[in-house]
């Protein structure tokens, strides 16, 4: 019988990938072989693409794991990671991407050139390569081979030892997933992550509702019932000191943390730079804001019923999810799921890698040439560059097994040293015009420097949460840039240099959409508080609740007067 259905659940896995791969094909052939089709799907890309395409670059086997392992050993606190992003692409789609599509820019290196100059150009491109090179792609690969060996206990279905079984799952799915950033380009990357999301919120919202109807002894409201009137605590947001995530981060660091992964992290927002005009690009970018806010019913409330389930009994709180998906997934489903979670795990890889390629292509490669560079030669490079990075990323990814626990401090770690300098420089580049390249480069070097000092030498006496340092860091950051800007302006003001390659009219709906994404955010948070459902929803919710329509109708009736102006 578990032969059968290992057979079941490897051949549907193999049917499912061999859809999302002829698709993909087919959306792409003949559209990669140009400059904007390799690096940009041919500036063409369509809301859907651009909204599936960041949900599942964002969306890995790590969140899976993880947010639900979070859900079950504390409270529902870590889901600020998540929600708290739709405020990011709020700002990204009406601040940050008009801009850039105005720009035409390729890459955020380009930008930097253009309003600094070209070490600003190298100094930012150092610090993504390396970033991605020797952390991000390799933890990727780890963390989602490391998800594939929970779920399906490779090791004893190969016979090997978890070492070997390790080596060899990180190899396959890395393989797999470097075809579609090798030899489809960005669209290829956009159009896979598109159709792996839709199996990734029918997953999503089918695993928590297997659940309930377990819980509930065959009756999915019957969980429900039980998970919204006994041991509450766990639905609790609001996190305290003691928590993954203290409320009070939400206002610093977490604000910032977040912009610059969704408004200047090459990798998640090259598919904004490839969309097909403005308007598609902030649909795109809001309705990935909405996926978002879906992320704690489908990534966290596992994790709770896990809990009402197992109680305390598991050894590890990262068991939760797949403990959950062994014992209650159907067989007949075993291989979509498996599809699913490889697809989000390629999502993730194959975006790093085409975005690792872009950024050394373009900004590594070409600016060194004496001479231009034709788009053939362009795309040649871009897929030796993918080859070489994949297989670095081979190299690297096993080590990590040797050094898990230190593994994930040190990537957040290693991120705090160029996510702050990074959206320092584009915020002040972007909304200044005398702040010279030199702001930009002392604010780099001061980070790295501050932020270094701060976690590594004086780490017992700043003892603030890390997210509140880059909170700091940032104002500081800022402060250094505007005072070298009065101190030595530009002899002349940078002006924005427009190119209009694509349609820069705006979507009508965006702002109303934007106001409701917002609200949305508002809500979950009165929902998931001792104002809501911890400890049973208040009167005081209800009425929290009623003013919050009414200002969405008042908003959207506005903005209908407004286009009736027009």
């Amino acid at each position: 019988m578990v032969a059968e259905n290992l057979v079941l659940t490897l051949a549907s896995c193999a049917f499912f990938m061999a859809l999302v791969a002829f698709v993909s094909w087919r959306k792409t052939r003949g559209e990669v072989d140009t400059k904007d089709g390799y690096f940009l799907a041919g500036r063409g890309l369509t809301g859907v693409f651009i909204a599936g395409s960041m949900l599942l670059t964002n969306l890995s086997a790590e969140q899976l794991i993880g947010l639900n392992g979070s859900a079950y050993g504390f409270n529902l606190s870590s889901m600020a990671w998540e929600v708290t992003a739709a405020f990011a692409t709020i700002c990204m789609a009406l601040i940050f991407l008009p801009r850039y599509l105005a720009g035409a820019f390729t890459t955020l290196p380009e930008f930097l050139n253009n309003r600094f100059d070209d070490t600003v150009r190298r100094m930012s491109v150092i610090l993504f390569m390396v970033g991605y090179g020797l952390v991000t792609i390799p933890s990727v690969l780890y963390s989602g081979s490391i998800a594939v060996l929970l779920l399906f206990d490779v090791p004893s279905l190969l016979n090997l030892s978890y070492p070997e079984a390790l080596v060899v799952t990180i190899v396959a799915i890395g393989s797999v997933g470097a075809v579609y950033a090798i030899f489809g380009g960005l669209k290829a990357v956009a159009v896979s992550d598109t159709l792996n999301g839709v199996g990734l919120l029918i997953i999503g919202i089918l695993v928590p509702v297997l659940g309930l109807v377990a819980l509930g002894d065959g009756s999915a409201a019957k969980g429900l019932a039980t998970i919204t009137s006994n041991h509450t605590h766990k639905l609790n947001a609001i996190g305290g000191p003691e928590d993954p995530t203290p409320f009070g981060t939400l206002f610093t660091g977490m604000i910032f943390a977040n912009l610059f992964y969704w408004c200047t992290n090459q990798y998640v927002i090259q598919r904004t730079l490839g969309a097909k005009d403005l308007a598609e690009g902030q649909k795109g970018v809001l309705f990935s804001g909405f996926f978002k806010i879906m992320v704690p019913f489908m990534m966290m409330i596992p994790g709770v019923i896990a809990f009402h389930l197992y109680g305390e009994g598991l050894t590890s709180i990262d068991q939760a999810y797949p403990k959950l998906i062994s014992d209650y997934l159907p067989a007949y489903l075993g291989g979509f799921f498996l599809a699913v979670l490889l697809g989000a795990v390629f999502s993730s890889f194959n975006s790093l890698l085409n975005s690792a390629a872009t950024l050394f292509t373009l900004d590594i490669y070409a600016p060194l040439k004496k001479t231009p560079m034709g788009d053939s030669e362009m795309v040649r490079v871009a897929k030796y560059a993918s080859i070489i990075i994949a297989l670095f990323s081979f190299l690297v990814a096993p080590l990590l097994q040797y050094a898990p626990e230190g593994l994930w401090q040190i990537i957040r770690i290693f991120t705090g040293f160029y996510n702050i300098p990074v959206v320092v420089i584009v915020i002040v580049g972007l909304f200044t015009r005398r702040v010279p390249a030199l702001g930009a480069k002392i604010v780099i070097v001061f980070h790295v420097l501050a932020y270094g000092l701060a976690k590594f030498v004086f780490d017992d006496v700043i003892t603030m949460h890390f997210l509140h340092l880059y909170g700091v860091l940032f104002v500081l950051e800022v402060g250094i840039m505007l005072a070298i800007g009065r101190l030595k302006p530009m002899p002349r003001a940078w002006s924005y240099e427009r190119r209009d390659l694509v349609d820069l009219t705006p979507w009508r709906f965006a702002y109303p959409v934007a106001f409701t994404l917002l609200s949305a955010v508002v809500f979950l948070y009165l929902l998931f508080s001792p104002v809501g459902l911890v400890g049973g929803i208040s009167a005081l919710f209800w009425v929290l609740l009623g003013g919050l329509s009414l200002l969405n109708v008042a908003v959207w009736a506005l903005g209908r007067r407004r286009l009736a102006s027009v």
